[in-house]
């Protein structure tokens, strides 16, 4: 799914354009990317999907089989319910081999938890009910009022799993002396398709992207793995490093990248609509700003406002721009230019010419100057305190 706004060129005051447009945004989940990318898009993002893994039907799971069968055979003292998609897809998989009823007797027969509100809406659909769900949904949270509460030691407790291990959990319950049962109700495996992920990860590392989101830590793991198997994994991580904002829905999401050093943006609660509020909040913040003769220029990931009205600019110019903008002001030379055109090349007339079109998309031409025989500038006016440099200056295109 590749979802995305189309850009206009006609002029529109500031407070008109939406804050995520001119950004591009990756998506890696499999599960609820439409809806993600809906949200991203309304806020005006273009948005390229990549899925970093696929969920494997709890049908067709033995391990989950054999977990259901335990349980019935043994019921819990405790069950957390971690998801409501993952509670609906165990209970419904039950049904089908025979045992839903069983599992709801099993689960019933004891005290049921659920780490947020469509945990909670599953658990009660099914005809039970929960004891207890905390604000913050957080999986943290509920094992902190399960040490909190009566002893555990012999206690028999069933954690639905979320579509990754969660160790320190389940450590931190067998040293309270409980037995863990963990109920693998979806587990994720590589995308059957892996085009679309390569494509989101050449965009990456070309400068395409500017934030990706994960919804969860098997598709921050998902993408580095990929990058590994292609020889690129070093520079994924440069690239999340440095001008790709890393964007997750939580702190288990983002453990995978925070263990190489990648910083995150995370909302304080962890939902999808907080996610996206909080890249809207970040994103027009990363913007550059300068004052360029006379106007007001400010650099978006993929595009630019120029006094407030959006410009879409191709990559090559968008490459231009930023190189000048590097230095405003200041003479960037033809041959610094060609280097930061994608792809390279050896022919300083594919700088004249992509200059051209990036002067035509901007609307304005004299925002980039010509210094003669020597390159380009932005016209960086004289009372934003730049020193401007250079010497003989026009502003008509080369």
């Amino acid at each position: 799914m590749v979802a995305a706004v189309t850009t206009t060129t006609a002029p529109s005051p500031l407070t008109d354009v939406p804050p995520l447009a001119g950004f591009t945004v990756g998506v890696t989940a499999a599960r609820r990317a439409e809806e993600l990318g809906t949200m991203l898009a309304r806020r005006g993002a273009c948005v390229v999907h990549g899925p970093a893994l696929r969920i494997v039907p709890v049908a067709d799971d033995t391990e989950l089989l054999a977990a259901t069968r335990d349980l019935i055979a043994d019921p819990p003292d405790i069950t957390v319910a971690t998801t409501g998609i993952g509670y609906r897809g165990w209970v419904e998989a039950a049904d089908g081999w025979g045992l839903g009823e069983d599992l709801l007797r099993a689960l019933g027969s004891g005290t049921l938890l659920a780490r947020g509100p469509k945990a909670r809406g599953a658990i009660r659909a099914s005809g039970l009910v929960d004891a207890w769900s905390p604000p913050s949904e957080s999986s943290a949270e509920v094992l902190e009022y399960l040490l909190a509460g009566p002893p555990l030691d012999g206690k028999r407790i069933a954690v639905q799993l979320h579509g990754e291990p969660l160790p320190d959990v389940v450590e931190a319950l067998e040293i309270a002396g409980a037995s863990v049962v963990q109920i693998p109700v979806y587990r994720w495996l590589p995308p059957a398709d892996l085009g679309p992920l390569d494509r989101l990860l050449d965009a990456v590392l070309s400068g395409g992207i500017d934030a990706l989101a994960f919804t969860s830590a098997p598709a921050a793991a998902g993408l580095l793995a990929r990058a590994a198997e292609r020889g690129v994994r070093e520079q994924l991580v440069d690239a999340l490093r440095g001008p790709v904002l890393s964007l997750c829905v939580g702190p288990v999401t983002a453990a995978p990248l925070e263990a190489l050093d990648v910083c995150t943006v995370q909302p304080q609660r962890s939902r999808l609509g907080a996610m996206v509020r909080c890249l809207e909040a970040e994103m027009p913040d990363r913007a550059r700003r300068l004052p360029v003769a006379g106007h007001r220029v400010e650099l978006r990931g993929q595009a630019v406002l120029v006094d407030g009205a959006l410009r879409a600019v191709p990559p090559a110019g968008m490459a231009l721009l930023r190189a000048l903008a590097r230095r405003p002001g200041r003479v960037v030379g033809r041959a610094d230019l060609l280097r930061a055109l994608p792809g390279g090349g050896d022919d300083e007339h594919a700088v004249e010419t992509a200059m051209a079109r990036l002067r035509s998309a901007l609307g304005e031409p004299k925002l980039v100057q010509t210094v003669v025989k020597r390159g380009y500038r932005l016209a960086l006016d004289p009372a934003s305190g730049t020193d401007l440099g250079g010497h003989c200056v026009h502003g008509d295109a080369p």
